[in-house]
């Protein structure tokens, strides 16, 4: 399944349930930690589901990663699930510079992500082709991962 995502993520005026799949930094421990977003907003914590892989590449931007999506089977991106607060997402977008009619680097698509046996409709926050050109590929498609040997490399 691939979705543009645009407009109230709720259904009927109530919550709907709602899943976002993570690659980067706003992964448990990291510089955007979802968990600390929606605790300085006042917002419930996010329910982690778990640690899963979507089809894509990942790139190095620098202090954050970027994801091209893919459907080629060898091309694996490694990110955590979470099932989040309405609210939250609104949080997202602003982290992620996602602002409806404007272009911008990232964009809010949703993507079926499996997991454990189940199959869990996402927010993602993907990248297109274009904005990669030049940028180093994230070998093994794991941001924390990568993020701490470069970090260990460059002592």
């Amino acid at each position: 399944m691939t979705n543009n995502v645009t407009g109230n993520v709720t259904s009927n005026g109530e919550d709907a349930v709602i899943h976002v799949f993570v690659y980067g930094t706003l992964r448990a421990g990291e510089i955007n930690d979802m968990m600390r977003a929606a605790e300085r907003h006042q917002l419930p914590a996010p329910a982690y589901v778990g640690t899963s892989t979507l089809g894509g590449r990942l790139y190095d931007f620098g202090r954050y990663p970027g994801m091209v999506l893919s459907t080629r089977a060898n091309e694996r991106t490694v990110g955590d699930i979470y099932r989040i607060p309405a609210a939250l997402v609104a949080v997202l977008d602003e982290i992620e510079a996602v602002y409806p009619g404007e272009a911008g680097l990232f964009v809010r698509e949703l993507h079926d992500v499996a997991h454990d046996g189940a199959t869990y409709t996402c927010i993602v926050y993907p990248v297109t082709e274009a904005a990669v050109a030049g940028l180093p590929h994230i070998a093994g498609g794991d941001w924390v991962e990568y993020r701490k040997t470069r970090e260990v490399s460059a002592v």
